[in-house]
Parts: C-alpha cells; structure tokens; sequence
C-alpha cells in the first residue's frame, strides 16, 4: 500500500474526481446545512454509548489555549466532572458536553465538539486496533481482519555496515522514478544519490501489463546508461560483471509470500493493466529487465558495442564499452517500510514507522513467531499494518461527523478505507470544505455573502488548511480566503481557523491512538515493563502542520505512559529507504550463507540418520555375540532383569540412587493400593568422587544409615535394590563389573569391581546389618521398570539428561554372553559409548572434536556427547565462537566471555528454545552472561541452540529406532506396539528434545507404533520394584 499519492487531480474519485453526472444529486446549501444540523443534534444508530467523565493519566490534564499551544494544569479533586476542555482543543473533547448542550450549543460549538474525540474514546479505540492487530497476524482469523497486518519478510533493520550500490525502481502515478543509490558502510550517514523521473506513455496504465513492466524495464535502462558510475566496479563482480541490486516499490495491494515475490490483489489508483493480477509482479519486472538487457547486448553487437558508450562516470575510462551487467529484484517494499529503514542511521534502529501523507499508514518490527501468515518464525520481522482499512467494520462509526459521511460518500470507494479518510491529507482540505458549507448553511460564517464557491470540490487545497492552522493571527487567513473568491469577516476567519485546527488535531490524535496501539502491542509482546523506541515519521501532515509532533507524542503517551517514542523525520523513504531494504537484504543473505555454512556440518539428512541407525543395528549385534563383544561399542550388557512388574509386588523396599554429584536414599513402600516413597537426597563432595573407591563408598554407607535412622529402619532387614548409572559388565542380578567412571567420577580402585561387593565390604566395615543388596541396575533399566508398573507394554527405558542411555527386552536366544535360550533379558546398551570404535567419525563436526578434547574421557562416549545435556551447552559455544571470528556475531566485535569453559550452560538452551520467548528475553538472558547481545545477534543464538539440539534429539531416535525395529524382527511382527519409559531433565525440560525425537523416530521407524510414558522417579522407585520383582521371583522359588 502506498501512502502517499504522487499527484493530486486523478480521474478515481479517491484523488479529487468530480462525481459523474446524474451519479449522484448534487444537493442545495439549505438542505445539506439541515441535513447536518439533525445528525449533529439528534443520536443516530452509530452513536457512541454515554462515556464517564474525561479519564486522566496521572495527576496532570492538557490543555490548549486558542493558538494551540499545551499547558500542563494539576488535576484539582473538587474539578467539575463534566468540565471539558476549551472548543478549540485541538485533540480531546468530552461526549457528556456533546450531548447534554446540543440544544443550546450554537452552531460553530455543535461543529467543534463533533470534531473532538474524548480520551476515553481514544482508549477504546486503541484497544478496538490492537483487537483487530491480532486477528490480522492469526492465521484464523486474517481474513476477517480490517487491519490487515501483511507481512513484509523483512527481519532487519540497517545497522550502518551496509556499503554497495543499489538501484530503486518506484512506479509512482503517471510516473517512474528511478534512483541509483551508494551506501559507505559509514552508519548510513551520508548515501549518495542519482534519480531520473520518467513520464508515462499515454493509455499504458488501462493497457497490457507486459507494455507496463517493458516500460519499467527500458526506464531501468536508460537510467543506467546515463548515470552509472565505474565505482559499481565494487560490487561483487571479479571485475567481469556489474551487478547491481534493485529494490522495487511498488504500491498496490499485494500478497507477498517473500521478500522478493509478491502477487498483486488489485489494481487501484487509475491502473488497470490486464495480465497482471494474480501474478507476481517481482517476477514481471525480473522478466522485463532480463528481456531489455538481452535486447541491449544484441544492439552491442550490432553496433560494435555503440549503446554502452553513452555510459558516463566519474572515472568513465574503467567502464568499457560492451561490459556486461546484471540487474537482480532482490526486494518489493512499500513507501511505510522505507521510511522505517531511512531512519536507522548511526546504529540506533528504528522499528516503527508512519506515514501521514494523502493516505496513512504504520509498519513495526514484531516477534516473527506471533506473524502466523508467514513461515518465518525466529527474530522479528517488519508487518506492514495497512491501518487505513480500521473500522471499515463500523468500529469508527460514532466518531464520524456528516462531514466525514459526506467525503466518504463522495469518494470512489464508500465505506472502504474509514480511518484513513479521517487524516489523510487527501481528505482533510474536503472534510473542511463540508464542514464550511454546514456551518454558512446555518448562517454561522459568510453571512451576507456569496460562498457559492465552496460547493466546487476540491476549491480549498490541503495546503490552503496548513496555512491557515499554521498561522498565528487572521491576516493569512483572510488572505486566503479571499484568493478563493469569499468576502470574510473578522469573526469568519477566527470561526475558519477553528475548524481547521480541529480537523487538523483530530487527525493528529488518531494517528497518535494508532500509534499508541503500536507501541502497546510491542511493549506487551516483548514483555517489558518499558518500550523506547524510535519512530520514522514522513508525508505532508507531519511536515506541514505545526503541532503535528507535538500532538503526536503527548496524545500516544498519555495513552501509552509505559512507552517512550523518539520521532525520527524519514528522507525518501519510497527511494533512498528501498534502497535501504535491498542493502539490508543482501547483507542478511550473505550472513545466511555463512551461517549456513558454518552450521552445515551439524544439520542431519535422511540418509545420514538412516546411516547411524544402520551402523546402531550393527554394533548391537555385535555387542549380543559372544565373540565380537569385547570390541563392539555398544556392549550391549545382560542385566540378569528377566521380567517387568506384573503389578502382585508388595512390601518394603529400599533403594539407593547413585548416578550423579548428588545420590537419594528411598524407602518404597508397595501396597494394593499403590506405591508410596519416602526419600533424602545427599552431596558427594569433589574430593570423595576423585579421591579412593573405600572413601567414596564409606561415605554412601554413611548416609545410608543417616536415612535408616531418621526413618526409624534401623532394626529393619529390608531389600535394597541399587540404581547405579555408570557403564558396568554385570554377571548376575546382584553382581557387577564397573567398567568405566563417566559424569565426573573417576574413585580408584574400583573399576573392574563389584560394585555391590564394595557396598557390603563398606557395610561390614560400619558394621550396618540393615540391608541386604538384592539387586543392582542402573537408572536406564530402574526408568524401564517404574514405567512397567503402570504400563505393561513398556519394554524400553531411555535416558536422556545429564547423560544418556537406553535398554531393552531381548529375546535370551539373541543373547550370546549369557547361557540360555528361553525368555526374555533385559539388555542395557550403553549406548554412551557408541561410534568410541571410529563409526561415527563422519559425523564428528570440528566443534565437536574440541568439546571431547577437553572432557576428562577424550575418545570415549563419544554418542553421548553429540546429544546429553552435558555437552550441548559447550558445543553450542565454540559454535559461537567461530561466529564470532567470522564476524556474524556481535558486529565482529571481541567476545573475551565466550572464551570461558562452560558459561553456556545447557539449561540456556532450553529457556532459549521457548516457544513464544520473546527476543528481548534472550537478549536479557544474554546479557546475564555478560554478552552483550543485538536483537539479531539473540535470533542467531536462538538457532544455533535449535539447531545443536534438534541434532541431538534425531540422533537419539536413530538408535531408537533401529532398537525398536530389532523388536519388532526378532518378535516376527508386521506392527510393534511399544512404550518407552523415558527419564532425563533434557527429554523432560527442553520445549523441543521430545518433539523432535518422537517426529524423527516415527519417520525412521514407520513400522512401530511407539508411546512414550514420562518415569515418576525411575531410578528410585524402579530400582526398588526390581528388588521387589526379584524378591516375588525368589519366593516363588522357595
């Protein structure tokens, strides 16, 4: 949509046409001026509700004097609450006065107070706007939204880096503009700028649209043969070919699907050229540029390369004739959009824009996830509001005057457009002319004199109207007036001026309510207690009246008080700011490029997934036989559990959970009627994880007999079943080989040992008779169990947290380290350690290789460090830090803070990763880390962290699946009916893990039907039902 008209006196209605006749009966002075005077006096169907006194924000009211000018008066306590304030306010009035002195009010009064708004009113209308806001962004609801909120697909704004030269094709009314604009990377301060205007051919706006876009396309090349520059020699060329960016503004209603394709609506504005609507007009202009410069190089040959030598520049030697160029329409914006981007100057960024010209319209940066019309979903991106459309519904109704019904009427398009016809400079000078013609009907101005000449539309011009509400005293009024062939009195320009400047203000005031639903919008959807923003500002209304920023401020703020704009005035937007948009776009291009690039190694495809659960399938079998164990990275260990609960265990139980710096003692109580627990968690200090096996098992034993003690169990013989989640070789179900110390541990004297020997051996050495170890699991198989209580179809445990691992329910057959061959064990993989054989090196990315480098286990568990939350944190960092040196990060400026092991923890990846976070909380987050964050730089971080951890989640299902579909073969099934039992604080707490690994597995494994149900304290409770089901077992024994 394009705001601003590029020349008044159109033949559509909307730019001024006389009404054809016999269209319309044109109606006497008399009759109009009764007309008025029965609207103004009497309630309609489309008046507004009786509102309360004037609200005031704080303790302070404005007020204005006769010249306009604000004062700041205390707001008195015993103030009458019907007192309003002087007629001549240029913005607020009060309903109660409207109605309760429309009888005795006089002419010129009924007239101002109809034009005054109350701020009560313009409360509601704000909320009216930003209720039809978000039916424009809904997918829902964007059909039935009047504030159409298009998106524009740009998600940035000018940071002052952006250099080059950028060509700008504007189709304006009867008229092509093209410019050729330089940026210096210099904070956008000072762009040069050549433009040439051409004139329309007569007819080509009703004709073909191809003559249309051929047009456009010679206009292109004609400009660069007059006016380009050997410095365009700087583009990415290799010296062989120009290239040069353009930036099309083109202004008519558009769906625009991206930023460089966008299929026209409708035509409007006198244009109607045929085979262009429903087509992309990005794409004709592409076509007609390429066509014109094939036709150009054909001419080049003909002529000995005669055409390019016209070429003129400041260094014209360099440009030799026949050179080769190429023209690329990277970008179509609106006038709204650029004038947003001009104001963006010296790396302060300006994220709303108005314009206040012929037409009005305001575009804004917001959250890209809530612009469900469009796909992007990270960082923010620019929506164009298209507010002009506001209240077409009737929401504006009680507000308009039977003058504004009259401009309405009299336009091309009744009833479309209401907002914009209340303050666009287009419709104010008419507004004025209608309102004149009420008030001298009614013998209130000009009486005695001939004002015949106000029945012609378009007699007083809206530059007439800032005249007279710019002028201090009446001289120019009457001036004016005069020059329009009235004989006004003294009383008759004052009463003039009045009207004028409350239609003046008005306008001002509802571009303020509009502006205020804005900035509300925005403060809201960041979810910050203060907005400061700057706001573009450009048209004819805000540099021809006076007051214009004044009135815009005061009114938004005293709507907004929790947002502080700064208005920034826009130079060229339609030109210099598409200019702007193409360089943003390029800039952003070749930052994706590298992005991409760097985070290539890490997106996963089909194939690669396919291939890791292949090479899963592989090292399973290999770990179940006999003779390939010893080498296979998945061991693949028997845990001696040969069934799951079947729900007839009872008694008490205790379990100890030792999988990480903190361990639990429980007691588990199994009853009919359920299970209940009691626990205490205790701290294992650094110096008994890293110091002798003896210390760190004295010290469980210890805490072990604190729990009994304090759970008055010390008399009790009870089972304990002990979850201990670190690799071991277990050789009966109460009997295991640790193999390996992982999480941090590294106790001597304990691996290759019975870890539930060194437990008794610290039992005997305390002298504690009060338990007897039954069992020992770890918590991948304790999570399998505890799910088991409560679904019998679970057969899977898989942890995914701190660490991860996973187990199983396989066939004894398949099963070669263990004797037999009837029923079914449960294996625990171990898959930590997967791809520790080289399998995976293919998949090892250099952040990766740094990350395992500086663990304590360099080369061992190398699958676990590709998806448990105790890597992502530091891969997702040394990510970063290549960014950083690439200078995608931070403006390329140093990072000293990135450069500290583990100060990106992974639970940052999570709160990251929220859906609906805001980019402002992320920059907050940021910022704790002492990292001091853009908005972009926030975006960036949000998708390398998506992107760490949506590969975490799809390796994950890999192996997933390839256990499953081993299942489903070995049990000779066409469909396998499965649940895992799940437990991990990254599968239970990040928004995305579980999502993505459950949409991979589905996909990789289509053949099983797989639920996953959530543990409730697997590693506890499930350690205590595998004491319990091999205490049921042993009973049934004896």
């Amino acid at each position: 949509m394009d705001s601003r008209s590029s020349r008044p006196g159109s033949q559509d209605g909307r730019f001024g046409a006389p009404v054809r006749a016999g269209q319309r009966r044109s109606l006497g002075a008399q009759e109009q001026a009764s007309r008025y005077a029965d609207r103004l006096r009497g309630p309609s169907s489309t008046t507004a509700p009786m509102l309360g006194p004037m609200t005031v924000m704080g303790q302070t009211c404005l007020l204005h004097d006769r010249r306009g000018s604000v004062k700041l008066m205390h707001k008195d306590e015993s103030m009458d609450p019907s007192w309003s304030m002087d007629v001549d306010s240029r913005f607020l009035g009060n309903t109660q006065n409207q109605h309760r002195d429309s009888s005795t009010a006089t002419p010129i009064q009924r007239a101002l107070r109809s034009l005054g708004i109350p701020l009560e009113r313009l409360h509601i209308m704000k909320g009216h706007m930003m209720q039809d806001m978000c039916k424009g962004l809904s997918r829902q609801t964007h059909a039935q939204a009047k504030v159409r909120m298009l998106p524009t697909y740009i998600c940035s704004t000018p940071n002052g880096t952006e250099k080059g030269n950028f060509l700008v094709v504007e189709l304006c009314q009867n008229q092509v503009r093209t410019l050729l604009v330089t940026l210096y990377g210099d904070g956008n301060m000072s762009p040069q700028m050549m433009y040439k205007i051409f004139d329309m051919p007569e007819g080509i706006m009703q004709g073909e649209g191809e003559a249309l876009f051929d047009f456009i396309a010679q206009c292109v090349s004609q400009f660069l043969a007059e006016t380009i520059s050997s410095d365009t020699n700087s583009s990415d060329t290799n010296g062989s070919e120009l290239y040069l960016p353009l930036g099309f503004v083109f202004p008519f209603s558009c769906r625009q699907t991206q930023l460089d394709k966008a299929e026209l609506l409708f035509w409007s504005k006198g244009f109607s050229c045929s085979g262009v609507v429903g087509k992309d007009v990005v794409q004709l202009l592409q076509a007609a540029i390429d066509k014109q410069i094939n036709q150009n190089k054909q001419g080049e040959e003909e002529a000995g390369g005669a055409w390019l030598s016209s070429w003129r520049g400041r260094k014209s030697s360099q440009s030799t004739p026949g050179q080769p160029y190429r023209v690329e329409v990277v970008a179509l914006i609106n006038d709204t959009v650029g004038t947003m981007m001009t104001c963006s100057i010296e790396g302060r960024a300006c994220e709303v824009a108005i314009v206040a010209d012929k037409g009005s319209n305001c575009c804004f940066m917001a959250e890209a996830y809530l612009v469900e019309t469009a796909k992007e979903t990270s960082g923010r991106m620019c929506v164009n509001t298209e507010w002009g459309w506001f209240g077409d519904d009737g929401t504006l109704n009680d507000i308009f005057t039977p003058y504004d019904e009259s401009v309405d009427q009299e336009s091309s398009n009744p009833g479309e457009k209401r907002f914009e016809k209340l303050v666009g400079t287009l419709y104010i000078a008419e507004i004025v002319r209608h309102a004149l013609i009420a008030l001298t009907a009614e013998k209130s101005i000009f009486t005695g004199t001939n004002a015949a000449v106000l029945k012609e539309k378009g007699v007083l011009t809206m530059q007439n109207v800032q005249e007279i509400v710019n002028e201090d005293g009446i001289t120019e009024v009457k001036r004016i007036l005069e020059v329009l062939g009235l004989q006004p009195s003294e009383r008759d320009c004052g009463r003039v001026q009045q009207i004028c400047r409350a239609i003046m203000g008005r306008a001002a005031s509802l571009h303020a309510t509009g502006l205020s639903a804005i900035l509300s919008y925005m403060c809201q959807t960041r979810e910050l207690e203060r907005l400061t923003v700057n706001v573009g500002v450009e048209g004819e209304l805000f540099t021809g009246y006076a007051r214009f920023e004044e009135i815009l401020l005061s009114v938004s703020r005293l709507l907004s008080p929790e947002c502080m704009a700064t208005l920034v005035p826009s130079r060229d937007g339609s030109g210099r700011g598409a200019a702007m948009v193409t360089a943003v776009a390029l800039r952003l291009a070749a930052q994706r490029r590298a992005v991409d690039e760097v985070l290539a190694p890490l997106r996963l495809s089909r194939d690669d997934l396919e291939k890791v659960q292949a090479l899963m399938r592989q090292e399973m079998d290999r770990g179940l036989c006999k003779e390939t164990n010893a080498t296979a990275s998945v061991r693949m260990l028997p845990t001696y559990v040969s069934h799951t609960p079947d729900g007839t265990e009872q008694g008490d139980f205790l379990a100890l959970d030792l999988g990480g710096t903190n361990f639990r003692v429980l007691v588990v109580r199994i009853r009919e009627e359920g299970i209940s627990m009691a626990s205490e968690i205790y701290v294992i200090p650094a110096a008994i994880m890293q110091g002798t096996g003896e210390e760190l098992f004295d010290h469980i034993l210890d805490c072990i007999i604190d729990f009994q003690m304090k759970q008055k169990l010390m008399t009790h013989m009870l089972p304990l079943g002990f979850t201990f989640s670190f690799p071991c070789k277990q050789v009966g179900l109460d009997k295991a080989l640790l193999l390996t110390w992982t999480k941090g541990f590294s106790a001597s004297g304990c691996v290759g040992e019975d870890i539930v020997q060194l437990l008794r051996d610290a039992a005997k050495r305390k002298r504690h008779l009060g338990m007897q170890v039954v069992a020992l699991v770890n918590d991948t198989v304790g999570t399998m169990m505890a799910c088991g209580y409560d679904d019998p179809r679970c057969e899977i445990g898989l942890i995914v947290g701190t660490g991860t691992n996973a187990c199983y329910m396989e066939e004894m057959r398949n099963v070669g380290t263990v004797e037999g061959d009837e029923g079914r064990m449960c294996i625990n993989m171990e898959w930590g350690a997967f791809g520790d054989n080289g399998c995976l090196d293919h998949l090892f990315t250099h952040f990766d290789k740094v990350v395992d480098e500086s663990t304590i286990n360099p080369g061992k568990q190398r699958f676990e460090k590709l998806i448990s939350g105790m890597y992502l944190g530091e891969i997702v960092r040394q990510i970063l830090m290549v960014m950083v040196e690439k200078e995608l990060l931070f403006q390329g400026k140093p990072c000293p803070k990135l450069q500290t092991k583990d100060i990106f923890k992974t639970k940052f990846l999570s709160t990251i990763e929220l859906n609906g976070l805001a980019l402002g909380q992320i920059r907050t987050i940021l910022n704790e880390l002492e990292l001091d964050a853009t908005f972009e730089d926030s975006a960036l971080m949000r998708e390398v962290c998506q992107t760490v951890s949506l590969r975490a989640a799809q390796l994950c299902a890999a192996g997933l699946a390839a256990v499953v579909e081993k299942m489903r073969e070995n049990r000779g099934l066409d469909q396998l009916s499965v649940t895992v039992g799940v437990d991990g604080t990254l599968y239970k707490l990040h928004p995305c893990f579980s999502s993505n690994l459950q949409k991979t597995l589905k996909d990789l494994a289509p053949k099983c039907d797989v639920t996953f149900l959530l543990s409730e304290d697997g590693s506890g409770k499930g350690a205590a039902l595998v004491a319990a089901v091999a205490s049921r077992a042993a009973n049934a024994m004896e």
